[in-house]
């Protein structure tokens, strides 16, 4: 079968070739894992190259006009080339936010565990990251390779967003967009708190009954005994939760993805 498009066709349409690349290499450069210091800078590029050399034939339909009727390589194709850049820095931004609502649960319940204080440098989120927080962040990233979550997003998102949105609409239809992300933010706290709400409950039932062990026996010394029962309590929830756990990551992913598309569809104008 004779392919649809070869490197003549993209160096003839470098100009246009360009824009898809820097949509593409945008996104590449804000995800999680792909954006972290420990991919080196050539492997992004490469990446991101790759990804646009892809999605490439099935772009250029869907291009408007108005990258082409001022040339190539002048202040309109530059201020193109930023629009280009801007959406696919808001669409790994948004990855971003799914990944956060992992971490910020970790955080919410680590002080009552009593590892507030193990702070270190997380090397996916890039943050300063209490252990707990890194343990499902990590847990949540290997879930996103385990469904195919880059696939979905660079050969799914990229190319779907490439069908609705250009640099036109992202000036006409900012309010939704501003909205989208406001909305992120807040699904991140919710989602956070739902994760988070089983341990924190039954730590809360702990330093309670700790609590009235205390004055019902003050010879104990529960300094020393709450710490060990508080932990080994958190890990055994844990546990116990974890495919349950897995379950709501999962589904935070697919409803992530479903709410994307539809933001595609929505801007785009396509029932």
């Amino acid at each position: 079968m004779t392919p649809l498009f070869t490197l003549d066709t993209v160096v003839q349409n470098a100009a246009v070739f360009l824009l898809v690349f820097a949509r593409t290499l945008a996104l590449v450069l804000t995800v999680p894992l792909l954006s972290g210091r420990t991919v080196p800078g050539v492997a992004k590029i490469a990446l991101a190259g790759y990804i646009a050399f892809l999605i490439f034939p099935q772009a250029i339909p869907n291009l408007p006009a108005a990258y082409g009727r001022y040339g190539a390589f002048n202040l309109a194709y530059l201020l193109f080339m930023l629009g280009e850049g801007a959406i696919g820095v808001i669409t790994g931004l948004f990855v971003s936010i799914i990944f956060a609502a992992f971490s910020s649960a970790g955080q919410f319940f680590s002080f009552q565990t009593g590892l507030g204080a193990s702070e270190v440098y997380d090397t996916l989120s890039q943050v300063e990251n209490p252990l707990m927080g890194q343990f499902l962040n990590l847990m949540a990233m290997c879930l996103f390779l385990q469904v195919q979550g880059f696939q979905r997003l660079f050969l799914g998102g990229t190319l779907r967003s490439w069908q609705s949105l250009n640099v036109g609409v992202l000036v006409n239809q900012r309010d939704s967009f501003y909205r989208f992300l406001l909305s992120g933010l807040s699904n991140l706290f919710f989602d956070a708190l739902v994760i988070a709400l089983p341990v924190m409950g039954v730590l809360f039932l702990v330093s309670l009954t700790m609590g009235l062990l205390s004055k019902a026996a003050p010879q104990m010394n529960l300094l020393s005994e709450g710490l060990p029962i508080t932990i080994l309590t958190a890990f055994f929830i844990l546990t116990w939760l974890l495919p349950s756990l897995c379950e709501f990551f999962v589904a935070s992913f697919d409803r992530a993805f479903m709410r994307l598309e539809q933001l595609f569809a929505a801007v785009g104008g396509i029932p």
